[in-house]
């Protein structure tokens, strides 16, 4: 495990002495936590990056599945189907990695405000964090809506009529076009969503980013706006990334052993306070 060290000059110490019981502080410190996560927290599950070498985008031509040719045409939608007959059973049998759970357990011990995700996969909210703490920025594979009425459908519907038949799939109730909730290529980012993730994103003193190259945007302008904002920013990923040099902690370790060694940390560092220092007793400040 290796530590980077950012602008603020953050020094470099033994593992876990240094850079985990450092995250660790950062998070017992900090008000308004706030994580962004990539793929690199979703493959420790499983699931695969689709733009890593042998990814899915080896296998699949990218332009293929845009927007447009999805509303476009019926063979459009099809290509998009025959995909997701491909992904989404890798996605449904996925479990929750220790980053997963590590968030989960943050907010459970008053330690994270929210968390902003690249992914699609609904990990973050079966590990158990709550829905309304996760922003999914890119959407959600396991929701379908037909965008002629609004009905929704679970992801596991659609797959059974998927199984069942050839056809593409189309609203039972009006015949209109069923789409995943899942942002394609160039489709608008989800407005509220968006909004949300900037405000947060803003009101956090402490951003930490888990699995993400940070090259995909809009979604990785998040940290930068925190960063900006005055937040300390914390980057765990095994690659490096554009923020690395604005970055107060860089970790080059798996989103999972750290989070799961920090979440100890945390737990031992709380036990060590005193009452009136613990977490329960902290008074939280509401993002503005």
């Amino acid at each position: 495990m290796a530590l980077g060290r950012g602008v603020a000059g953050l020094e470099a110490a033994s593992p876990v002495n240094g850079d985990l019981g450092r995250l660790a502080e950062l998070f017992l410190g900090a008000a308004r936590p706030v994580a962004f996560t990539g793929a690199g927290v979703s493959t420790e599950s499983g699931i695969p990056d689709f733009r890593s070498p042998g990814g899915l985008w080896d296998r699949f031509d990218p332009s293929e599945f845009t927007y447009r040719n999805f509303i476009g045409s019926v063979g459009g939608r099809r290509k998009y189907w025959d995909l997701g007959r491909v992904t989404y059973p890798v996605i449904r049998a996925a479990r929750p990695s220790a980053a997963h759970v590590a968030l989960a357990e943050l907010h459970r011990l008053g330690r994270l405000d929210c968390c902003i995700t690249q992914n699609i996969d609904d990990l973050h909210q079966r590990a158990g964090l709550p829905a309304d703490k996760v922003i999914e920025l890119h959407g959600n594979a396991t929701r379908t809506r037909c965008l002629e009425c609004g009905a929704a459908y679970t992801r596991d519907e659609v797959h059974a009529w998927l199984e069942a038949s050839d056809e593409v799939p189309a609203c039972p109730r009006c015949g209109g076009i069923v789409k995943p909730t899942t942002v394609l290529f160039g489709e608008a980012m989800p407005a509220a969503e968006l909004r949300e993730a900037e405000r947060r994103a803003r009101a956090a003193d402490l951003c930490v980013v888990l699995g993400s190259s940070l090259v995909v945007y809009p979604a990785a302008y998040m940290p930068v706006h925190a960063k900006h904002a005055g937040a300390t920013l914390a980057i765990v990923n095994l690659e490096p990334t554009p923020l690395d040099a604005q970055a107060d902690l860089v970790i080059r370790d798996k989103a999972g052993a750290v989070m799961a060694a920090v979440v100890e940390e945390i737990r031992t560092g709380t036990a060590r306070r005193e009452p009136s220092e613990r977490p329960e007793a902290l008074e939280r400040q509401p993002a503005p």
